[in-house]
């Protein structure tokens, strides 16, 4: 899958909000709307077993138009996975697991027949998500760990330290920007970091602006 060609020029997309896959990086999916069980049996029969991961757009006013964002506009740029684990409930449910492949820039929605929506992609502005693991020259690891600690006690978020402190820099820089509980636009801002160096300056950014809300909230209460 690291070659350019080997990658669909169109891609079923699931537009969930909130929902953040990095290259390289996991994202369980707990499918169960009928478009989607038919979005994944679609993508079973292909070669490559690809989604697109996207998120929809903020509504103005904050309307909704249901949870996973059907009819809203989409963001431009989205992250696909392949399916790598599937498992099927007695309900007719999907556990499923992506692997993260390559983000990908929305050209065109295709119009069709399937009740998923489906797009037109480019893949060319993301060939380094298919190369090899980046690494992160300007990390200072021990300040990072010590106010993501401060971060996690704030949000009441439990982690396993050991593991983190031992991790690589894109396992631990993507994992955090992933499962953070930040805003869609956030999450989108982490997909869109240029290179893993300002995803970690965005992460950190997010964490302490949360950190600086919650001790605001402390001190009027």
């Amino acid at each position: 899958m690291s070659r350019p060609f080997d990658l669909p020029e169109v891609l079923a997309v699931f537009p969930l909000p909130g929902a953040l896959l990095l290259p390289r990086g996991r994202l369980p999916l707990h499918i169960f709307e009928p478009r989607y069980l038919a979005m994944i049996d679609d993508a079973l029969k292909t070669p490559h077993r690809l989604i697109g991961m996207i998120q929809p757009r903020e509504v103005p006013g904050g309307r909704e138009t249901g949870r996973e964002g059907g009819g809203r506009r989409l963001h431009a740029i989205g992250c696909a996975g392949r399916i790598s684990q599937f498992s099927e409930t007695e309900d007719g449910r999907y556990m499923i697991s992506l692997a993260g492949i390559s983000r990908f820039r929305l050209v065109d929605e295709v119009s069709g027949f399937t009740p998923y929506r489906r797009v037109q992609v480019d893949w060319a502005p993301f060939a380094r998500d298919r190369g090899a693991a980046e690494s992160d020259a300007q990390f200072r690891r021990k300040p990072f760990l010590e106010m993501l600690r401060r971060y996690f006690e704030a949000a009441g978020l439990s982690a396993d330290w050991s593991g983190l402190s031992e991790a690589e820099d894109e396992v631990l820089i993507n994992s955090l920007s992933m499962l953070c509980p930040f805003a869609p636009e956030d999450k989108q801002a982490l997909l869109e970091a240029p290179s893993l160096e300002t995803r970690r300056e965005t992460l950190v950014t997010l964490m302490e602006f949360a950190l600086r809300v919650g001790d605001g909230e402390e001190r009027m209460q």
